[in-house]
């Protein structure tokens, strides 16, 4: 979870930040994108917090149910950035805590900021892979059917033409 000052990194620098290197630092603009498997791996993360006896039930459905809301608001358009919103990780854990409270920082035991870029990237790799391949075998089908639909010029009846 983020420190107080809502910043990941908060509490082991004195003084401010240069506004320069937030803006650098920040990478919402670029994997808000990622939403959508962020939520699925903290899923799955939570569902594995409860299973290892570090969640109980009742404190798991309070996060899926939870999460099934941030990614309701995030299908419809309405989920709002905060300005301390750095990545789509601390966008998603600060919605989470809205909704759900103290509840919501449990999902973070043992979890690297690393291991939820890694597997959101992962997800995000397989569905883009997978989309990709479909898309592309559709357009081989096109391209095959129209091929098949083309009569060359100089062949036909299965005679070739002079050449």
């Amino acid at each position: 979870m983020a420190s107080e000052s809502g910043k990941l990194w908060g509490g082991r620098f004195v003084g401010a930040v240069d506004p320069i290197m937030e803006k650098f630092n920040a990478s919402i603009a670029y994997d808000r994108h990622l939403w959508e498997v962020d939520v699925q791996g903290s899923k799955a993360y939570s569902r594995g917090l409860e299973k290892a006896g570090l969640l109980t039930k009742a404190e798991m459905d309070q996060i899926l149910h939870g999460l099934d809301k941030v990614a309701e608001e995030w299908a419809q358009g309405t989920f709002k950035l905060n300005s301390n919103d750095e990545d789509i990780h601390t966008a998603n854990e600060r919605r989470l805590k809205e909704l759900i409270g103290a509840t919501a920082g449990k999902l973070h035991t043992g979890r690297s900021r690393n291991d939820q870029v890694v597997t959101d990237l992962r997800l995000w790799m397989r569905q883009t892979c997978s989309t990709l391949s479909g898309l592309l075998w559709e357009l081989i089908r096109t391209m095959v059917d129209r091929a098949e639909a083309t009569q060359l010029w100089g062949h036909h009846s299965q005679q070739h033409g002079c050449h």
